[in-house]
């Protein structure tokens, strides 16, 4: 499978971004690529007004949405990106899409909110409790994540439990003292712990690191980008992805299981 993280600076209009959006997908249908991951929350982007959100957030069947699965039409790229999705209250969903083909494949809306270093998205957005669901291309499995989820370890264990050859990970990765050390350490691990590919799209600009990552099944990174708009391709081999399972059968060592029912959010 052909795999391709593409990285750009979402800005506060919608169809300005959605220009992005459709430029990419153009791009990777062309290359000849599988699955397209771009960042996290790409509908819109709101630096200093986080709350802001909260009335520019779109229903899965508004103009955005609407627009990248015209995109998608008549390709045979899959394309996973995130937008910000309306809910019954005041606080959205921050919600990855996975599409195909005009189709909406799949949806998974974030569990971990980032409520860290300072920052509060559990204030603005809605936190859900379905687990990700695996989604298949080009003869892999792919499971959902959304950037903070990679600071969890469960999540990815629970998806590779399930089957998942392939994890991706949308992110608006903030800049901070030792953020981008952050980053690459926990992408590295997700992969390296469960045998999986990581495909990791960070989104760049003034307030993000981009530095979207490819890891191999045994944490090598494959294909890595800058801090600037860029896009990374890599081929996923499952020569490689067997070998590695069978050179290092965690997913069969393992000796406790994850929970797939998430505990009570903390009252505040």
């Amino acid at each position: 499978m052909t795999a391709r993280a593409a990285q750009f600076a979402a800005s506060t209009d919608w169809s300005q971004n959605a220009v992005a959006v459709e430029r990419e997908i153009d791009l990777a249908e062309h290359d000849g690529v599988d699955l397209l991951v771009l960042p996290e929350g790409v509908l819109a982007r709101f630096t200093d007004q986080k709350e802001r959100i909260r009335e520019y957030a779109q229903p899965l069947d508004g103009p955005f949405v609407t627009r990248v699965l015209q995109a998608t039409r008549g390709t045979t790229v899959t394309v996973v990106l995130g937008v910000h999705e309306t809910s019954d209250t005041d606080k959205p969903y921050n919600t990855l899409l996975a599409v195909r083909d005009g189709e909406l494949v799949a949806r998974y809306r974030k569990i971990h909110l980032y409520d860290a270093f300072a920052a509060r998205e559990s204030d603005n957005i809605t936190a859900a409790d379905v687990v990700p669901p695996l989604v298949d291309v080009a003869g892999f499995r792919v499971g959902l994540m959304t950037c903070y989820d990679v600071r969890f370890p469960e999540l990815a264990r629970l998806l590779a439990l399930a089957g998942a050859d392939v994890l991706v990970l949308p992110a608006a990765w903030v800049r901070g003292p030792l953020k981008e050390h952050h980053w690459s350490t926990l992408v590295t691990a997700r992969a390296l712990e469960n045998t999986t590919y990581v495909v990791a799209s960070g989104e760049c600009g003034e307030a993000n690191i981009g530095r979207s990552l490819v890891l191999d099944p045994l944490g090598v990174a494959v294909a890595q980008a800058g801090e600037g708009p860029d896009r990374i391709t890599a081929l996923l081999s499952r020569e490689r992805l067997t070998d590695a399972r069978t050179r290092l059968p965690v997913l069969e060592n393992h000796r406790f299981d994850v929970s797939p029912t998430p505990r009570p959010l903390p009252v505040r």
